[in-house]
């Protein structure tokens, strides 16, 4: 206590207050920067498993599609498959 006591006597009681607000206001912001931060991360990784059963779910269908023109015995798309993997040519032979 005597440490504050004697800053204030060499600053001035104005300038110690804004100090000491300052640090509340750093601590507040750093409270709530860190909740913020963890839902961001938690809506990122569910994005991002989203994001992985649609791809999943798109390479299902374009699997049963093969199957299904193999069965009938239509001639496969091979664009739409190429596109699947968003390169010029996805198929893997």
């Amino acid at each position: 206590m005597e440490g504050i006591l004697d800053l204030v006597t060499e600053v001035g009681f104005p300038i110690v207050g804004a100090g000491a607000a300052g640090y509340f206001v750093y601590l507040t912001l750093n409270f709530i920067l860190d909740g913020v931060l963890d839902d961001i991360k938690q809506q990122r990784m569910f994005a991002q498993a989203l994001d992985n059963r649609v791809k999943t779910m798109n390479s299902e269908l374009i699997r049963i599609d093969v199957k299904m023109c193999q069965a009938f015995g239509i001639r496969p798309d091979v664009d739409r498959i190429a596109r699947a993997d968003g390169k010029t040519d996805a198929r893997r032979d």
